[in-house]
């Protein structure tokens, strides 16, 4: 039997194939095992030994009900077995909620909170963004990317370590709740990384600070970098 075609706008969830391969070797279990669980007691009747191995070597990823189906047969959580969450949707799959869960956890409409999920763009009020954050256990780095503030945040600090940081404190304090004196402490190191490798390159190179590697890369994850540091200085 054919496996049913993915709705639109519905991408499979990021899938930890590692994670799986060792729950189930953990279990003693075989790819037909895992498979025929799936097939008797999820109702996937497609479900086959070949397409488990796929998962599992990376060649295919399960949908949401595959992925909770497959936490069910290999007894963990499905947030076992996807990759760090990043939008809400996978923040929603890896608590193990459906989508009426959230909606009624936050107080909206099942219909306009499915078309925040399927858009990736939460427009939910203060309050009930509070809510979100506590029934999906979001930490403050990944609700800033939850409710769409995380490019912005990038763009705020490419801008704070090439230039003068001290004047993207209030802007980037509007955008990140956090204490003004530990934001000002990471943004002076940023700066002074990104600086401190430009310099770098251009010693070793004798190019421009376009071509740099180095400098790039740390732009490009700026907000990686960011949220290592606030949580160093925090410490």
């Amino acid at each position: 039997m054919r496996r049913p075609s993915a709705r639109p706008n519905q991408p499979s969830p990021p899938f930890n194939a590692l994670a799986a391969r060792r729950l189930r070797a953990a279990l003693g279990m075989g790819p037909e095992e895992v498979a025929y669980g799936m097939r008797a007691s999820f109702g996937l009747p497609y479900i086959t030994p070949d397409l488990v191995v796929a998962w599992e070597r990376g060649i295919a990823g399960p949908s949401s009900q595959e992925l909770t189906a497959l936490a069910g047969v290999l007894w963990c959580t499905p947030g076992e077995l996807i990759g760090r969450p990043r939008t809400l949707r996978e923040h929603r799959i890896s608590r193990g909620l459906a989508p009426e869960d959230v909606a009624r956890g936050v107080g909206l409409e099942l219909l306009a909170y499915q078309r925040m999920e399927e858009n990736d763009a939460w427009r939910g009020t203060d309050r009930q963004s509070i809510a979100l954050a506590g029934l999906l256990d979001l930490d403050l780095a990944d609700f800033i990317a939850v409710t769409g503030r995380e490019a912005r945040l990038a763009d705020l600090l490419r801008s704070a370590v090439t230039t003068r940081w001290q004047g993207y404190v209030r802007p980037v304090t509007r955008t990140v709740p956090l204490d003004r004196g530990l934001l000002e402490a990471t943004l002076a190191e940023l700066h002074r990384d990104y600086q401190g490798q430009t310099v770098a390159t251009l010693s070793w190179g004798g190019g421009t600070a376009d071509d740099g590697d180095p400098g790039r890369d740390f732009l490009d994850r700026i907000v990686d970098h960011f949220w290592t540091t606030v949580r160093r200085h925090s410490e």
